[in-house]
Parts: structure tokens; sequence; C-alpha cells
């Protein structure tokens, strides 16, 4: 048991890590605005470009492992991580900084996709839900903790000490990694086609596209976030640290509820929370001259961000399990690899938006993508129905 707590506390610690990196943009655009003199949107697009490599590096890379052993993959990854934020810190302009991030969203996803395949590894069915939540829950932390810390710590010391935190703790990571993960962990060999036959399935076909118009809906805004909270909703800097920490509690709430969401109604909850998310995205321009309404609208969307988490993890790692065992580490990578080409698609529309509409337009914009998600999941709900009474009726 003590063993199992320790694994699980590493993976958190993994999810964690790759999350700070990856949410530190969000909280130092600013400054890297000045320091680079660019504008603040073309800085928004480092969130583009860095989750757009990560969705397409993610699947590729994915299948080149194969059958090769898990633990040394992760360790591997983990360092190009720890190299890539290394060249963060010593980026001299704009251009080498872009590159640095693309060679740490390379193994991001494929690093938090075997954390995510050691959660069916280690952990009994029961509670497969708490720790995927928990392993998700390490991003959320990482946006209480770590963007609100990446942000001081740029303010006070400059940008360079962020990332030089990230590697500090990736170091710590791995070693923690190295002591307590078991080394024997394989996915069952396959070719690369066996292990696509697993896009065949309608189920996960349809699944695959929730976490990215999911996510897409809020990086419409969210991306922008700190410029939101401190021209839109004219908070002192001292409040936009406490605001960022209170979203990342926010988050973890949500990271929290989704995991409650497994043992309950799992995605057939997901569309009374996007009529939701709809109706605060549309009302989100009306509450920027409302200072602690516009707040209060923020975190009730950060809180939605990630309650279709632990739902559609479990769904693709049943669908796997069920038909596509060789496709285990597939499977647990495609949330994040369609949540970060949301990630692109929102954020790369909210910095289009911002350009030609401005800030007062990210709500409704990210609403469009809401509902598209609405309509998703209501479908993947009747497929899912229509399978089970299938396979019923043959039993």
């Amino acid at each position: 048991m003590k063993q199992f707590k320790v694994q699980s506390f590493v993976l958190v610690l993994i999810g964690f890590t790759l999350g700070f990196s990856e949410f530190l943009i969000v909280g130092i655009l600013d400054d890297l605005s000045q320091q680079f003199d660019v504008p603040v949107a073309t800085v928004g697009y480092l969130v583009t470009i860095f989750a757009m490599v990560y969705a397409i590096s993610t699947p590729i890379i994915t299948l080149m492992i194969g059958k090769t052993n898990l633990f040394w993959s992760l360790l591997v990854l983990m360092a190009i991580f720890t190299v890539g934020n290394a060249m963060s810190v010593m980026a001299p302009n704009f251009a080498l900084l872009a590159v640095s991030r693309v060679v740490t969203a390379l193994v991001s996803g494929v690093a938090i996709s075997i954390a995510l395949s050691f959660v069916s590894h280690i952990a009994p069915m029961a509670k497969r839900g708490w720790l995927l939540s928990w392993v998700f829950s390490g991003f959320s932390i990482a946006s209480v903790l770590g963007v609100p810390l990446g942000t001081w710590i740029s303010t006070n010391f400059g940008w360079r000490m962020a990332f030089l935190t990230i590697i500090g703790i990736s170091i710590v990571t791995m070693g923690l990694i190295f002591g307590s993960l078991p080394r024997d962990f394989k996915q069952r060999g396959s070719s690369i086609g066996g292990q696509l036959a697993l896009l065949k399935d309608s189920r996960i076909r349809i699944g695959m596209f929730l976490p990215m118009f999911n996510l897409a809906a809020i990086y419409v805004f969210y991306t922008f976030l700190r410029p939101i909270i401190t021209t839109q909703l004219h908070f002192s800097t001292t409040m936009l640290t406490v605001l960022l920490f209170i979203f990342g509690i926010a988050n973890i709430i949500g990271n929290q509820a989704s995991g409650r969401l497994t043992n309950g109604p799992g995605l057939h909850a997901m569309p009374g929370v996007y009529v939701g998310q709809f109706i605060l995205m549309m009302l989100l321009p009306f509450t920027f001259n409302l200072q602690w309404v516009g707040a209060a609208v923020l975190m009730l969307l950060i809180i939605s961000m990630p309650l279709l988490n632990s739902p559609i993890q479990i769904h693709f790692l049943q669908v796997a399990e069920q038909g596509y065992p060789q496709s285990i580490v597939l499977a647990s990578s495609l949330n994040s690899i369609f949540s970060n080409f949301g990630i692109a698609l929102g954020s790369a529309t909210g910095g289009v938006i911002v350009s030609h509409l401005g800030m007062n337009a990210v709500g409704p914009g990210g609403a469009a993508y809401t509902l598209i998600t609405l309509l998703m999941v209501c479908w993947l709900n009747r497929v899912n129905k229509r399978t089970a009474t299938s396979l019923g009726s043959k039993g």
C-alpha cells in the first residue's frame, strides 16, 4: 500500500512538472513581450506552437515506442524535456525560445501518455478513476503553484529563473521515477498497423474530438487570461497572482469532480456541463465592467475545463482493454493529443479574435466551440448506448 502511494505521488509529480512547463507561458506573457519587443498576441502563439508540436509528435513517437520498455522510455523522455527547458533558459532571442519550446513539446505528450499508462498498470480497477483524476490534477496544481510561482519568479528575478526552477523540479522527478516505478512495464507487442486498429472503432473516433473542442473553447480566452485580469477586469499585479492561485484551486476542484464523475454518470453528465459553459461564455464580455462578477465567471469556466478528463480517459482505456490491448499507450495518449490540438486551435482563434475584434469577443468565440463539444458528446453517448445494447443482445 505504501509503495502504491509513493508511485501515485510520482505520477502526479510528472503531471505537475509537465504542466508547469506547458502553462508557464500564460503567466509570463507580458514579460516575454517586453524582453523580446514583440506583441503580446505574438507571444501567445508560443502556446499554439507548443500545442501543435505536442499533438502532432505524440502519436508518432508513441507508435515508435511499440513494445519498448516504458520505464526507460519515460526516463529518456524526461531527460530530453529537461534539455528543452535548459534551452529556454539560454535563449538569446524569441526565435530560439520558440525552438526550445518545440523540443520540450516533442516529448511532453508521450511522457504524460506513458505516465497515464502506468496508472492502469499499478492501480486496481477501483482506484483508477481516483488516480487518473490526481494525475490530471498535477496539471491543475501546476496552475495553482507553478504558474503563480513562475509569474512571481519572473517578475522579481526574471523569466529565465522560472525555467531554471522547472529544470530543478524535473531532475528531482527523474530521480523519483528511477527509484519507485516498476521497470518491467511493456505494452503487448504489435506492429504500428496493429496499434492503429484502435482508431477504426467509432467510439474512439468520436471521442477523440471531445477533448479537442472542449479545450479549444476554453483557450480562446484562457491564453489571454493575464491581460483579461489586468486590463479588462482592472485588477492590480498583486491581485493577478492571487487570482491565478484561486483559478488554479478551481481547476483542481474541477479535476477532482471529474474523478468522481467516473464512478457516477460519467460522460452522461457532460451535456449539462456544456450547456452551462455556453451560457457563461456568452455572458463573459458583459462582466468585464463588473470586476468580481467577471472573476467569478472565469472561475466557473475554469472549473468546467477539466470535468471531461477522467470520464473520457476511462472511456478510451476501457475500449482499448476490451478490444485493442496492443494499443494501451496510444489510447492513453488520445486525450492529451487532442487536448493540445484544442489548445492550438483555441489559442490561435483567440489570437485572431483579439487582433481583429478585441478582448470582448473571446467569450462568444469560445462559445462556438462549446456548442460543437455539446453536439459531439451527445453523439458519443448515443453510440455508446447503441454498442452496449448490441453487445448485451449478443451476450
